[in-house]
């Protein structure tokens, strides 16, 4: 088993370097939550090579610490970065075709609740932020509708609230959608087809606020504890299934602003609730600038490939991703990969 420390992760960033420790994690900070999060995979092919590549959590501004990674596995595995993002995941390789196709990762990380904007942003991380990809583009009609829905706007706030509003309004949550959707947003807007889960709508809210020159980005990540906001928001316990993407917008002179459309929408379906509603109205408010963090985020990667992929690149990496010799293997389906993530918060 490979633990690693915190402490450590900016070094191993930089140098690809592993270490080996034995101290127990530290302590959350004053006033933050702790979660210990575990991932158990399996691989049902047989063939070799076969490789997976699993999402872990990163540490993110002031609202989400890293404390402690560990993993075993019969087969070689290691703590990589994708090289734009610096999205840490863990690849393991089966060559052997006796060795059983399993992996367990386990992870402490310590969240604060995020109200407000969080500093931190270089003139280089936020050109990157204003970039377009293959399925979030800034031209064309993403670009059109931006304008249509800014309109005459021109301070940084007014428009981030401007496309907001929009999303609310225009888009809706799609049960029978798989994971989490793809954010495609270009189809969505030259569809008319404005259904679809949290990377459909929240992808969309990023497209449109970098189409009007706004920097902002996806979080991608995973539910970890019920909800103190909404019963809709939340998952304890066993969360195989409570993979969720936020959004972030930056305003300028004041910092990141965290925003979640696609929840509004998820409330509004799934508690059957008007979009007029005083519940709606007061969640649509503390959605626009606030996350609660009963969830944490694994990366902000778009449209890559992965270290050492072959059947690349993927828009997203919110779920396990492995190849066999027949092509990438279908994280969704059971019968071929199976997964299973566990929660439990640490008091």
């Amino acid at each position: 088993m490979l633990i690693l420390r915190r402490d450590f992760l900016k070094t191993l960033a930089a140098t690809g370097t592993l270490a080996a420790l034995g101290k127990s994690a530290p302590a959350a900070p004053p006033g933050w939550r702790q979660f210990e999060i575990t991932h158990q995979v399996t691989l049902q092919s047989q063939k070799t090579p076969v490789r997976v590549w699993i999402p872990v959590p990163q540490d993110a501004l002031d609202y989400q610490k890293v404390l402690e990674m560990s993993w075993r596995s019969p087969a070689a595995a290691s703590l990589l970065w994708e090289p734009t993002s610096r999205a840490p995941i863990i690849s393991a390789a089966w060559l052997d075709p006796a060795m059983p196709r399993k992996i367990e990762i386990t992870a402490r990380v310590a969240t604060r609740d995020r109200a407000g904007y969080s500093p931190g942003a270089s003139p280089n991380e936020l050109a990157e932020y204003l970039r377009p990809t293959p399925s979030s583009p800034t031209d064309g009609i993403v670009l059109a509708k931006s304008r249509e829905i800014v309109g005459s706007r021109t301070a940084a706030l007014d428009k981030a609230r401007a496309i907001y509003d929009w999303i609310v309004d225009n888009t809706f949550r799609r049960a029978e959608t798989r994971g989490c959707g793809l954010g495609n947003i270009a189809f969505m807007l030259e569809s008319g087809d404005m259904g679809g889960k949290c990377a459909d709508i929240n992808s969309l809210y990023v497209g449109l606020a970098r189409a009007a020159g706004l920097p902002a980005r996806d979080f991608f990540g995973i539910r970890v504890a019920d909800s103190a906001v909404s019963k809709s928001l939340g998952k304890s316990g066993e969360i195989t299934k409570a993979q969720h993407c936020r959004a972030k917008v930056f305003i300028e002179g004041k910092g990141w602003l965290p925003v979640d459309p696609a929840d509004v929408r998820k409330v509004i379906l799934e508690e059957e609730l008007a979009v007029g509603s005083e519940n709606v109205r007061a969640l649509r408010e503390r959605l626009f600038g606030n996350w609660e963090m009963n969830w944490v985020g694994f990366n902000y990667a778009r449209d890559f490939t992965l270290p050492g992929q072959k059947d690349g690149p993927i828009g997203i990496l919110m779920y396990p991703y492995a190849e066999s010799p027949d092509g990438a293997v279908d994280s969704l389906d059971p019968a071929s990969f199976a997964y299973s993530i566990f929660a439990q918060e640490i008091v």
